[in-house]
């Protein structure tokens, strides 16, 4: 809902989102748009007399119909070097009209779909681009991340590209890096061990690249919580969903105690999905969840034995 409003000096009128009415305060503000009217349901004040319907005058019915009839492209992406906004030559070889192009014709359509692929990238910043979005692509298609992680991750490799940090590094390992700090970003539960699965760099050599890219970026990341953990990991050990309830409750208890501190997020929730497994007689060996959790059965043990501990938890193995 959008209302036109006049600024006291004499600059163009500018279009700013009204969420409630100026008279009453009410949010509940209505569009009747075979009247062009913006109305509030509270009071019946008429906000705006000439609203403007900014919906396309045609129906669809489907995906395919919405495709077939929108005369517009896509929408803006980051995980395009030019942001999606150049244009393209229809490869189809017809005219306006539909019908079939000369062959003389066709081979001048197609001289200038080649240039105009080239002029697309040129030089050595969108050539740097195009590269790091492919890798990024990749390694997020391959680690099943979803779509706003690759556009975060384009995003900040575009601020990375700005502050010339990337000169002297490999597009990959910073690429790899950008997308791990998006995760971060985002709450997604991803290790810097199931990166460098990924990939053939160093777990080292990944968490440098990031530590490096964080302070230059001056980003502030909150630690990862060990509850983020625990879904990703009963998933892939096929535990139900009382296990995973039992294990949130453990670490919410351990959160409260303060015991959380100093240790690893995943050995922590390894350590409450072994103790919820054996509470619920859904039992896991230490040696299947430290294998899904990426660390070693020491770690799970010694968690698993702090937590039964200090929470005093009543375990039977």
């Amino acid at each position: 809902m959008y209302a036109e409003t006049k600024s006291k000096s004499k600059e163009k009128p500018t279009i700013e989102k009204v969420t409630e009415c100026p008279e009453c305060g009410c949010n509940r503000v209505s569009q009747d748009y075979s009247r062009g009217e913006l109305v509030c349901e509270s009071c019946g004040l008429v906000i705006d007399d000439q609203y403007i319907d900014q919906g396309p005058e045609w129906r669809s019915f489907d995906m395919t119909q919405e495709a077939n009839r929108a005369r517009t492209g896509p929408s803006m992406s980051h995980m395009m070097h030019d942001k999606g906004l150049s244009t393209q030559i229809d490869p189809s070889g017809r005219d306006s009209r539909g019908k079939s192009l000369s062959s003389s014709k066709r081979a001048q359509m197609y001289r200038l779909r080649k240039w105009q692929r080239r002029s697309r990238v040129a030089g050595a910043r969108e050539s740097s681009l195009v590269s790091a979005f492919s890798e990024i692509k990749r390694l997020s298609s391959s680690m099943g991340l979803p779509e706003h992680v690759k556009e975060r991750a384009a995003t900040i490799y575009r601020r990375v590209v700005e502050k010339n940090l990337v000169r002297g590094r490999s597009i990959k390992i910073v690429s790899c890096a950008v997308v791990y700090i998006a995760c971060r970003e985002l709450d997604i539960p991803r290790t810097l061990d199931e990166f460098a699965k990924e990939t053939d760099y160093d777990r080292k050599e990944i968490g440098r690249t990031y530590r490096f890219l964080k302070w230059e970026l001056k980003m502030k990341l909150k630690p990862t919580k060990p509850q983020k953990y625990i879904q990703k990991f009963c998933n892939d050990l096929g535990l139900g969903g009382d296990v995973k309830r039992s294990a949130d409750e453990i670490i919410n208890k351990a959160e409260e105690q303060e015991l959380l501190s100093g240790k690893g997020p995943t050995g922590l929730a390894a350590a409450a999905i072994y103790i919820a497994s054996i509470k619920a007689e859904d039992r896991r060996t230490q040696i299947e969840i430290a294998d899904v959790a990426d660390v070693t059965e020491v770690t799970v043990r010694n968690r698993y034995k702090d937590l039964v501990k200090k929470l005093e938890i009543d375990v039977e193995v």
